[in-house]
Parts: C-alpha cells; sequence; structure tokens
C-alpha cells in the first residue's frame, strides 16, 4: 500500500479487518454453540418488547426463509419462544426466553472482553479516530 492509502488498498485491509472481527466473534460464540446469524438475531431479540420474523429479516438484513431457519434454531434451543402476532394473529411474533437473556448477556461480555483485547493494540486516540472514520464512511 503506498503511503496515501491507495483506495484498492484500504478496501483490502478494511476486509481484512472484517475477516479477522468475524472470526473472533465466531470464536467467542464458541462456548454456546451459536453463530454469528443466531447471535445477531437473539440480540435483535432481546432489544425489542417482541419481534415478527419479518422484521427479524430485514434487521439482519436476510431473507424471510432465512431468518425462519435462524429462528427455529434458537427456539430448537429455548432461547426464544414463538407467539401469534395479538395484533394480527396470522403473524409470528418472537421474544426471548429468560435462557435466552442470559445467553444474551453472556454473548455481549464476551464479545465486549474480545473487542477490548483486540482494540487494546490501538491507543485511546487512536481508537477515536478510527470510529470517527467509520461512522463517516457509513453515514
Amino acid at each position: 500500500m503506498t503511503e496515501d492509502g491507495g483506495t484498492t488498498a484500504l478496501g483490502d485491509l478494511l476486509m481484512r479487518v472484517a475477516r479477522t472481527l468475524r472470526r473472533r466473534f465466531t470464536a467467542a460464540l464458541a462456548p454456546w454453540d451459536l453463530s454469528p446469524h443466531q447471535a445477531r438475531a437473539l440480540r435483535v431479540v432481546c432489544s425489542r418488547d417482541g419481534v415478527r420474523l419479518s422484521e427479524l429479516a430485514e434487521a439482519l438484513r436476510i431473507a424471510p426463509r432465512s431468518a425462519t431457519e435462524v429462528a427455529d434454531g434458537l427456539q430448537a434451543r429455548g432461547l426464544v419462544e414463538r407467539a401469534a402476532d395479538p395484533a394480527d394473529r396470522r403473524a409470528v411474533v418472537l421474544t426471548p426466553t429468560p435462557t435466552g437473556r442470559q445467553v444474551q448477556q453472556e454473548v455481549t461480555a464476551a464479545r465486549d472482553a474480545d473487542a477490548a483485547e483486540l482494540f487494546t493494540r490501538l491507543t485511546a486516540a487512536d481508537r477515536a479516530e478510527l470510529a470517527r472514520i467509520l461512522r463517516r464512511l457509513t453515514d
């Protein structure tokens, strides 16, 4: 990469960092035997007061069929429950079980600890600058 940060090289570096984060996240989830999709879905379900499958699919940016498969896996593990939506009995709403909430808290703590370990390679000023730059790229 050139000193001026050629755009192709920057893109490649950003993709490498994303792969590193995903690999580390997957490893951090191993004690709970959750996939990254399941962990993200559980986070969405725990953050709301009932989530329709269509809303889950939208939040995860996946096809509704894939959201159903993820929800099936979480339900089979006793992490979420399905119920008819009181506003529309044809729709299904997912809610976390107490076990699901506990697992979500543990996963969040493990992910936070892993991120802290990774990002302590940077100074506080560098972390703040990186956050600023990444926000600018996503806006």
